[in-house]
């Protein structure tokens, strides 16, 4: 509780916009990057139902996903380009070896799973790469998932034929 004023003098000083004489102005300490003993990062990435597990490391840019190349698992050109945008927002394109593992949903959604673990990994790694990851928001989970299904209907909203008669 350095930051109390205990007297009428220094509330006096603060009023005229000198800091008090016992005030301790604390500085948030930086990022410490944050890997294992073989130079890694880790993190967990979730989109919809999929979840993926990502360690990154530093090497020529390859990316293995289930034990798969990247172009043979992800075989459609938007499912790579989503996966390749967390290094061009940091521009560290062609810097890291990428090494997934996905379960659960789509191809769509473990793609999405894959990039969220990726951006997470990469502002673990490098703390610097922090601010524009987010300001991209691909730090941010996103929560959109597929609503249920409710009784007395033929999906979640869609209701059966109306019939007058």
């Amino acid at each position: 509780m350095a930051d109390q004023v205990n007297s009428l003098e220094e509330l006096g000083q603060v009023a005229a916009g000198a800091a008090p004489t016992a005030a301790v102005v604390e500085v948030a300490a930086p990022r410490e990057p944050v890997r294992d003993e073989l130079g890694r990062s880790y993190a967990t990435g979730k989109r919809k139902d999929a979840v993926a597990r990502v360690w990154i490391k530093p090497g020529s840019g390859k990316v293995v996903v289930n034990g798969k190349d990247m172009k043979t698992y992800f075989a459609r050109p938007v499912l790579q380009m989503i996966l390749a945008q967390p290094f061009s927002v940091a521009g560290v394109t062609g810097q890291f070896d990428v090494m997934a593992t996905v379960k659960g949903g789509g191809l769509s959604g473990q793609a999405g799973a894959v990039k969220h673990g990726v951006s997470k990994a990469l502002q673990l790694y490098d703390p610097t790469l922090r601010a524009a990851l987010k300001a991209a928001g691909f730090l941010t989970r996103d929560s959109r998932v597929v609503e249920r299904k409710k009784y007395g209907k033929a999906k979640a909203r869609k209701s059966f034929q109306f019939s007058k008669r």
